[in-house]
Order: C-alpha cells, then structure tokens, then sequence
C-alpha cells in the first residue's frame, strides 16, 4: 500500500527540469493571449494531449 501511495505523490509533481516558474510562465502566457485555461482548446487541453501522446510514443519506442 505503501508504495501505491508514494507512486502516487511521485507522478504529481513536476519532474526535474520543469519548475513551477516555468509552469507558471505558461499559464501568464496563455493568460495573455486570451486562451482558456480550461475547456476545449484550453491549455490544460493542449497539455494533458501532449502528454498522453509523448507517454504513448515513449511506451512504443521501448
């Protein structure tokens, strides 16, 4: 259960290299050009898609 748990904390935090200035500089970004932060089109949108696929081409290149 242990493990599960601290898997679970693991994989909510921003990896090394990406800090919350620079997750933060994204939304002010997105903010600035008018974009939705959520919805369709939103940046959470763009983000969660551009994950899934990244995590799927690393899965098959393995």
């Amino acid at each position: 259960m242990t493990d599960v748990i601290d898997r679970e904390d693991e994989s909510n935090s921003a990896p090394v290299g990406v800090s919350d200035a620079r997750l933060q500089e994204l939304v002010d970004q997105a903010r600035g050009e008018g974009l939705q932060l959520t919805g369709e089109g939103g940046l959470l949108a763009k983000l969660t898609k551009l994950v899934v696929e990244s995590a799927l081409e690393g899965e098959m290149d393995d």
